[in-house]
């Protein structure tokens, strides 16, 4: 079981399903949202996530003509899971508190669009483009 929540711990929630690794985008849009070299989630089946608490505290964002969204913490502005696609959801890597402290990087997204001054530095297969399993 893996479990997460947002810095002030208002938000919090479950994973029942064994993580594969840790995906991390580098596209403009990540950037400018995390204010870092891009956002780094893990990716697991909806059914076998659940919300602990704070669901009814959670904001949605979508960027104007794209299909981007990001999902925080109205408390705190914590990032928290969202919708990957119609099976999958992700979760934030760095608000996992329990359970994924084994996990690594295992693939590098949209590094074709990284800031010239994000140098990755482990092993991760990097992608110049999005990713599809």
């Amino acid at each position: 079981m893996v479990k997460g929540e947002c810095n002030c711990g208002a938000v919090a929630y479950e994973i029942d399903a064994e993580l594969t690794g840790i995906f991390v985008c580098h596209c403009s849009i990540c950037r400018r949202s995390t204010g870092s070299n891009g956002i780094a989630v893990v990716v697991f089946p909806k059914e076998r996530f659940r919300w602990i608490r704070g669901e009814d505290r959670i904001t949605a964002w979508n960027k104007p003509g794209t299909d981007w969204h990001k999902w925080f913490c109205s408390v705190c502005g914590s990032p928290v899971p969202g919708e990957n696609d119609a099976s999958t959801m992700f979760a934030p890597a760095g608000c996992l508190t329990q359970g994924a402290e084994s996990l690594e990087v295992i693939h590098h997204v949209w590094v074709g669009s990284k800031a010239p001054w994000d140098e990755i530095g482990d092993l991760g297969q990097q992608h110049l483009a999005g990713f599809r399993s």
